[in-house]
């Protein structure tokens, strides 16, 4: 027992450091995006935060499998070149032993990962997309920062305003430049740009909303060219977009778990099976981790990182493809995934018992050497 506390904390501890790491380059990327919609307009930045929060449970169920697999090979790969190994193996210690060893660490990774899976990780999507949903529903007055140009969602249209009221209706100093396009053949008839002293938010009974500018000025025309207008106002009409909230979510990556389970629906069946597939992916890379992770003290406990990485990579690469194949029918649904992971199950064996084998065919060959000798 003293033996497998030991092995097991030395597992987890480096699980614990390595997904920490990976979990923060992630996120770190993903949040860089979001901020870029930020300040672009198209995301409010009070619902940053909130999208990385429900984002975390789907980047785990990847991260972690692959915080175990390095786990393995950088704990017993520092074991073996302290040869404590060595002195494991003097003491009884087999291959088999320290893989049954290190199935517990393994089963409680695989748990967790079945957890953030099937339930976490479905749900976070479906409240990012409805999220999302709602962002995509925002008028330029929500997303609106008062000493800032903002392009507007496609680009037409950049919106300035010097200041901008508390409750987001009123605005002073306004500046707006939008693209003219003909409504009968699409072609582009230059830039119109609108400056007023003030502006406020209107609602109509229907729900339109309008954007009034009080005392200003409306510039039509084509850069470089002298072919432009001007017109006075006292007061002029904006129709804003008019909000559509999504209230249905359609990606599958949000559908629950449940309803996933006894569908008839091709794309339902290949998500189920994903989703299985990461936890059993965990034990067998704990397979693979353990014969990978032997070194001699001599080579240095890094030779085989980059060949177990990469075989952990064509893993998880495979798996992508072949997910691909069974959502476009080129494979046979009872095929499925499966085949992926037996065949590494069986690649994991033959590192596992290798060794032994090498060993005891040339043991058997020096005895028969011996008694011809």
């Amino acid at each position: 027992m003293i033996v497998f506390r030991y092995l097991s904390r030395e597992v987890l501890v480096t699980l614990s450091a390595v997904s920490a790491v990976l979990l923060v380059i992630i996120m770190s990327g993903r949040f860089i995006k979001y901020l870029a919609q930020a300040a672009q307009g198209v995301l409010d930045p009070g619902v940053l935060f909130m999208i990385m929060g429900f984002r975390i449970p789907g980047f785990l169920q990847l991260i972690l499998p692959l915080g175990l697999f390095l786990g393995f090979l950088l704990a017993y790969g520092r074991l073996y070149l302290e040869s404590e190994m060595t002195v494991l193996s003097a003491t009884g210690m087999s291959q088999q032993r320290l893989m049954v060893y290190s199935l517990a660490p393994a089963t409680l990774v695989a748990l967790l990962v079945a957890w953030l899976s099937l339930g976490l990780a479905p749900q976070g999507v479906a409240q990012v997309a409805r999220i999302l949903n709602e962002q995509d529903a925002l008028t330029e007055f929500d997303t609106l920062v008062p000493g800032r140009f903002q392009a507007m969602k496609g680009g037409g249209r950049v919106t300035y305003t010097e200041s901008l009221s508390a409750d987001r209706s009123a605005l002073g100093g306004v500046f707006i430049s939008e693209k003219r396009v003909s409504r009968q053949d699409g072609t582009d008839r230059g830039i119109g740009v609108l400056v007023a002293e003030k502006g406020h938010q209107q609602i109509q009974p229907d729900g339109s909303r309008y954007l009034i500018l009080k005392n200003g000025y409306r510039y039509d025309g084509n850069p470089g060219k002298a072919d432009y207008r001007i017109i006075q106002y006292e007061t002029y009409g904006v129709l804003l977009p008019k909000p559509e909230i999504s209230a249905e979510i359609g990606e599958r990556e949000a559908v629950p778990t449940s309803e996933l389970i006894g569908s008839a629906d091709p794309r339902y069946q290949a998500e189920l099976q994903w989703r299985l597939s990461i936890p059993l992916l965990v034990f067998v890379v704990a397979l693979l981790a353990v014969p990978l992770s032997r070194v001699n003290p001599r080579q240095g406990r890094f030779l085989k990182l980059l060949p177990a990485i990469l075989l952990y990579m064509a893993y998880l690469a495979l798996l992508i493809a072949a997910r691909g194949q069974l959502d476009k029918g080129r494979i046979p649904m009872a095929l499925g995934l499966w085949w992926v992971h037996g065949l590494f199950l069986i690649i994991g064996l033959l590192l596992l018992y290798w060794e032994p084998l090498r060993l005891k065919w040339a043991a058997r060959r020096d005895a028969r050497e011996v008694a011809h000798g």
